[in-house]
């Protein structure tokens, strides 16, 4: 998908670069497949603001998502690709051969009328998920499971992908794209293929209004507060905090690990991620 560029023919279209949404489906949403979904405004359940610098927004139907590809031996055929507000990615609508509707995260080069398939074990095409242990060192995929049966939880947001890069006791080594290598259970399902939408990230939203379209409200600088507002306010003119960075309420952030020490699933973790 190509990047659109805009002439700067307002203060808000100088700098706007937006992902080309021309080859996606200009209608609605199957309505079988989604469901309303409320704001939180960045509250949890006990109303007090959890995620800090959220609100407003435009209104979003969240899109049912096949995340486990469990019709295992039945074909489909890829219907529309389409654009889902609630992740990066874009996302498509395939038919099952028995009727059924289900909606996937698309990859790239993934074409209106292509057949896709999940089974056990499959040809290496792009969309056709299998068990890992079936898949063939050296492939590109997504949409990775980490516990059999769950669904997908590793590489799903757009341009994201994994590599398998080898075997080991019936267990597979996946380098994903943080540079993280993990040991997965060879009978996890994932997907050919790379995550589609890899030019997110090069959008240039432009104007802060659209970023309030997208449910993001104003950050302010803890260091052009004051001293009782926050642990780095204060001073005259532009002034170093003085101290490590830190949340409003002292504690270390911008680097600090948070990751538990004794994680259950850090014995499954070769290499960390790239610092």
């Amino acid at each position: 998908m190509a990047l659109k560029v805009y002439k700067p023919i307002s203060p808000g279209a100088r700098g706007l670069v937006l992902v080309s949404h021309s080859t996606l489906w200009k209608g609605n949403p199957l309505k079988g497949l989604t469901h309303g979904k409320s704001a939180t405004g960045g509250r949890g359940v006990r109303g007090s603001i959890t995620v800090w610098h959220r609100g407003g927004g435009h209104k979003k139907l969240y899109r049912l998502i096949d995340f486990s590809r469990n019709k295992v031996g039945i074909e489909a055929v890829v219907e529309r690709i389409e654009y889902d507000p609630n992740r990066s990615a874009f996302i498509a609508l395939v038919k099952y051969v028995d009727g059924e509707f289900s909606y996937i995260i698309a990859p790239q080069r993934l074409e209106v009328g292509d057949k896709i398939i999940s089974a056990e074990k499959t040809d290496v095409k792009v969309g056709n998920c299998m068990k890992m242990i079936n898949t063939p060192v050296g492939t590109v995929v997504h949409n990775i499971e980490f516990r059999i049966g769950k669904g997908a939880q590793f590489a799903r947001a757009a341009g994201s992908y994994g590599q398998i890069v080898g075997r080991d006791s019936g267990k597979v080594i996946v380098k994903l794209s943080s540079g993280e290598v993990r040991l997965i259970d060879g009978a996890c399902r994932a997907t050919v293929g790379a995550v589609s939408n890899p030019d997110q990230k090069n959008t240039n939203l432009g104007k802060a209004g659209r970023s309030r379209w997208l449910g993001w409200r104003p950050t302010n600088r803890g260091s052009a507060m004051n001293p009782i507002d926050h642990p780095h306010g204060g001073g005259e003119g532009k002034t170093k905090s003085g101290r490590q960075p830190v949340t409003p309420w002292g504690k270390p952030t911008k680097g600090y690990k948070t990751r538990r020490k004794a994680k259950p699933s850090d014995k499954f973790i070769l290499t960390k991620r790239k610092k």
